[in-house]
């Protein structure tokens, strides 16, 4: 099975607008039998959005539509190419409660999710790590290095795959080296292998899946995939599950370096 566990769509505030009919035929017309839109969800409405354009989630009133049009796709493509209706959700420390009610009102119409950790705190204040290298930098600044920004990070990680987010948690974790996107940028030599194997370790413990993310070959920062290679091949070691994602944001980006990692 080729499958594509990854996807963004023009739901996506941060996207593009290409259609997801574009999405589907070149998900068949590249032979893959299997594929996962996983918009980002709507983030909790009592949380500030860190982002300039506080544009990081899903329109919470899109949220009908999406499944909506995803479910007639799946119907008419259904002979072509299976495919899952999704969300990527965030896991934001503070929030558990409200992305557990999220989880138990749209559990039942998802076919997979991603969980992933994109927001970080500290003291009382959140960051987006991954919007841009100035931010990064200056959420570094903030917390005091480079050094406890990845720190923080593998403890939210950590954290998130513990966390008691109800039935309908999703069970793969997402990308989860996003804390190497502006590596290139900031120059520091950080050996987190050991961190990144104890992560992975506990999702194999947990019975979690690995999104195996090619999106951070095409960030000019980062130029590796999340995980790198080398911590993929040790995940395969172990035998953790994973899936292979896009990561996709526009039709362009559909598939990704699938072909140099596999």
């Amino acid at each position: 099975m080729k499958r594509d566990g990854h996807i963004h769509t023009p739901f996506c505030p941060h996207g593009s607008s290409d259609l997801l009919e574009l999405y589907i035929e070149k998900a068949i017309s590249s032979g893959f039998t299997d594929i996962s839109f996983t918009e980002h969800a709507p983030l909790p409405a009592n949380f500030d959005d860190p982002t300039p354009d506080q544009d990081s989630g899903m329109n919470p009133d899109y949220l009908d539509n999406y499944f909506l049009q995803l479910a007639e796709l799946q119907k008419y493509y259904r002979s072509k190419i299976n495919i899952r209706i999704g969300l990527e959700v965030d896991y934001i420390i503070g929030y558990e409660k409200e992305t557990t009610a999220f989880l138990n009102e749209v559990g039942p119409r998802l076919d997979d999710a991603i969980l992933s950790v994109h927001f970080l705190r500290h003291e009382h204040t959140y960051s987006c790590i991954d919007f841009s290298e100035t931010e990064f930098m200056r959420f570094a600044e903030q917390v005091g290095s480079v050094k406890k920004v990845y720190d923080l990070y593998y403890n939210t990680l950590e954290t998130s795959i513990l966390a008691d987010l109800g039935p309908y948690k999703p069970k793969r974790i997402g990308h989860p080296t996003l804390v190497h996107k502006f590596q290139h940028f900031h120059g520091e030599t950080i050996d987190d292998d050991a961190q990144v194997k104890l992560i992975l370790q506990l999702m194999k413990e947990q019975g979690y899946e690995l999104d195996y993310n090619g999106a951070g070959l095409s960030k000019k920062h980062c130029l590796e995939p999340y995980p790198p290679i080398h911590l993929f091949e040790y995940a395969q070691s172990i035998e953790l599950p994973y899936v292979f994602g896009s990561d996709a944001h526009t039709v362009k980006d559909l598939h990704q370096h699938y072909t140099k990692l596999f």
